[in-house]
C-alpha cells in the first residue's frame, strides 16, 4: 500500500502530462514552403490532404497507382496555391518502387520535411477463411511498404527535423471481426512505428512520429466496404485529412479522429503508456547514440 501511495501521484502527473502536453496552436503557416510527400493520393483522405497542404503553400509530392488521377490532383493544388506540386505513379505492391520513389520525390522537391504514409490495399469486410495471399498482401502494402519508404526517407528528415505520419485505424489498436488481414497490418504498424519513436527519443533522433488513429470516415472505399454490414457514422474525410495534418505538424505522438466516443480516450490505454514508460528504463541506451 506503502508503494501505491508513493506511485499514483507521479501516475497522476505523468497521465495529466501526457494528455494536456500537446497545447501549442496550430498554424496553417507551419506548412508553409515545406516539402510533403503524400502516399495513396489519388482519393479520398489521401486527396484531401493533398489539397489542404497546397491551399497552406507546402510544396507537394503525391502518388498513387493511378497516373491520370494525379495529373488531376497535381493540377488543382497548384490552382489552390501550392508553392509546387509533383506526382510519380506506381505501386506499393512494389519495394524497389517505393524506395526509388523517395529517392526520386527528394530530389525534385531538394529535400524533405514530412512523410505522410496513408496507401493500403483494396479489402473488402468478411469472415477470414484462410486467404492466405491476402495477409501476405495486406501485410506487404500496409505495412512494409511503409517501413521501406520511412528508411528510405530517414536520412533527409534527420537534415530537416522532420516529420513521419502513419496513418492507421482504430482496427489497430483493438480487435474487430471481419478485418483480420487488414487489422493484423495496421497492429503492426503500431508496434514498429511505436518503438521506432522511442529508439529515436532515447538516441537523439529529431524525427517525430504519429500514428493517426481513424474511425470510420466517408471515403468512397469505405462506405462500399461496410454497406450493409456497420451501422456505425461516418466522419468526413476532408475534416479528417486536416487533423492528420495538424497532428503531424504538433508533432502529437498520437491523433485519434472520428466518431470514437469513449473509445477516443479507452483506445489511449494509461496502462501500455505507464508500462513503457517503466520499461525503456531498463535498456542501456547510451551505446546507441551518435551511432
Amino acid at each position: 500500500m506503502a508503494f501505491m501511495k508513493k506511485l499514483l501521484p507521479i501516475l497522476g502527473v505523468f497521465l495529466a502530462y501526457y494528455y494536456y502536453s500537446a497545447n501549442e496552436e496550430f498554424k496553417p503557416e507551419m506548412l508553409q514552403g515545406k516539402k510533403v510527400i503524400v502516399t495513396g493520393a489519388s482519393k479520398g483522405i489521401g486527396k484531401e490532404m493533398a489539397y489542404h497542404l497546397a491551399k497552406m503553400g507546402a510544396h507537394v509530392m503525391v502518388t498513387a497507382r493511378s497516373e491520370e488521377a494525379l495529373k488531376k490532383i497535381v493540377a488543382e493544388c497548384l490552382e489552390y496555391g501550392a508553392a509546387s506540386a509533383h506526382y510519380i505513379a506506381g505501386t506499393m505492391e512494389d519495394m524497389t518502387f517505393a524506395e526509388r520513389f523517395v529517392a526520386r520525390a527528394g530530389k525534385i522537391l531538394g529535400g524533405l520535411d514530412m512523410l505522410i504514409l496513408n496507401h493500403i490495399t483494396s479489402a473488402t469486410m468478411e469472415p477470414f477463411v484462410g486467404d492466405i495471399p491476402l495477409v501476405r498482401k495486406s501485410m506487404e502494402v500496409n505495412y512494409i511498404s511503409y517501413v521501406v519508404l520511412s528508411m528510405a526517407a530517414l536520412p533527409m528528415l534527420k537534415q530537416s527535423n522532420g516529420s513521419i505520419v502513419v496513418v492507421s485505424s482504430m482496427a489497430g489498436k483493438m480487435a474487430s471481426p471481419l478485418v483480420a488481414p487488414y487489422s493484423a497490418s495496421k497492429f503492426a504498424l503500431d508496434g514498429f512505428f511505436s518503438s521506432i519513436r522511442q529508439e529515436y527519443s532515447v538516441t537523439k533522433v529529431n524525427v517525430s512520429i504519429t500514428l493517426c488513429i481513424l474511425g470510420l470516415i466517408n471515403t468512397d472505399s469505405a462506405m462500399k466496404a461496410v454497406d450493409g454490414i456497420l451501422s456505425t457514422e461516418a466522419s468526413p474525410k476532408e475534416d479528417c485529412a486536416l487533423e492528420i495534418i495538424k497532428g503531424g505538424a504538433l508533432r502529437q505522438e498520437e491523433v485519434y479522429y472520428g466518431k470514437l466516443g469513449w473509445s477516443n480516450l479507452l483506445l489511449r490505454n494509461p496502462g501500455r503508456i505507464l508500462l513503457e514508460f517503466f520499461s525503456l528504463r531498463s535498456y542501456n541506451m547510451e551505446r546507441f547514440i551518435n551511432n
